[in-house]
């Protein structure tokens, strides 16, 4: 029997056997691997260190020295095609990206052939290729300053102007952002909801607004038992104030219902230090109770 060294596949420990060995299980002394010795070698010169097999794995073949031979590459043919269809479709993506630049145009960009060719530039002007200059947002609504033209208590002289309802409660600017018609009450307010802190309330004493529709209310600073008007306002230490006009012009033109909705022209003047007023149209949300069960 012929001795023969084989290496341990998990951690290269060299270890000996007999070749009447060959094929059967043994443990590593160092990892404790189950291993399978393998087969001795033809060659009783051994350069090489074969190596056993884990328990679990195939066994490797053991090739004789003098039949080790290294196998030729092989280069495919369609190993070229794919590379070139590879490189051919980079290139066309690149192009596709860059076409703006790669191609560019002598024709000046116009508002008619900007959205044709896709282009993210500017506009330009043809006569001086200048980019056109951006509209400039729209100015916020500011009421007019109160003078004799827009405050006065003598209503033949009033005139409604065509815009939303805006002017000034005591001293402060205001410009009716919602109106709302409830319980025979029309509110003209800034804001949107929440509680009224700022605006007027006329109260019609009930009406509902299919009585109101249609109707005129002139109303002069020597009237008896007119509608009350209420002002909302908050002062320079943001604290609400309420005052109830006595001796106020009142100019209302109410419209035609339209669903939910009841529009109409109003011009209000008080007769506070302050000059306070409004005018304007308005078109009020209805909102009525809701039904007792």
């Amino acid at each position: 029997m012929s001795e023969f060294k084989y290496a341990c596949p998990v951690c290269g420990q060299h270890i000996k056997c007999d070749s009447s060995q060959a094929g059967s299980v043994m443990e590593c002394p160092t990892c404790f691997q189950k291993i399978t010795v393998p087969q001795a070698p033809a060659s009783k010169d051994q350069k090489l260190i074969i190596t056993g097999t884990k328990i679990g794995e195939r066994p490797v073949p053991t090739i004789p020295e003098n039949r080790l031979v290294t196998a030729p590459e092989k280069h495919s043919p369609m190993a070229a095609v794919v590379a070139l269809l590879v490189l051919a479709c980079a290139a066309g993506a690149a192009v596709f990206v860059f076409r703006g630049q790669i191609f560019k145009s002598s024709v000046p960009v116009t508002p008619s052939n900007r959205v044709a060719s896709g282009s993210d530039e500017e506009s330009t002007t043809p006569a001086t290729n200048q980019p056109r200059p951006r509209p400039a947002p729209p100015a916020p609504l500011v009421a007019p300053p109160a003078n004799d033209t827009n405050w006065m208590l003598n209503l033949e002289a009033a005139a409604i102007p065509n815009s939303t309802a805006a002017g000034r409660i005591h001293g402060r600017d205001f410009i009716a952002e919602r109106a709302i018609l409830q319980n025979g009450t029309l509110t003209l307010r800034a804001g949107r909801g929440g509680t009224v802190e700022f605006g007027v309330m006329i109260n019609f004493g009930g009406a509902l607004p299919e009585a109101l529709a249609g109707q005129s209310l002139n109303i002069t600073t020597n009237a008896d038992k007119a509608a009350g008007v209420m002002l909302r306002w908050k002062d320079d230490d943001q604290q609400s104030k309420v005052a109830i006009s006595n001796g106020y012009a009142l100019l209302l033109n109410f419209g035609q219902l339209s669903g939910n909705h009841l529009s109409g022209k109003i011009y209000l003047c008080a007769p506070d230090e302050t000059k306070s007023y409004i005018a304007g149209t308005f078109n009020a949300d209805i909102r009525r109770p809701k039904p007792k069960k």
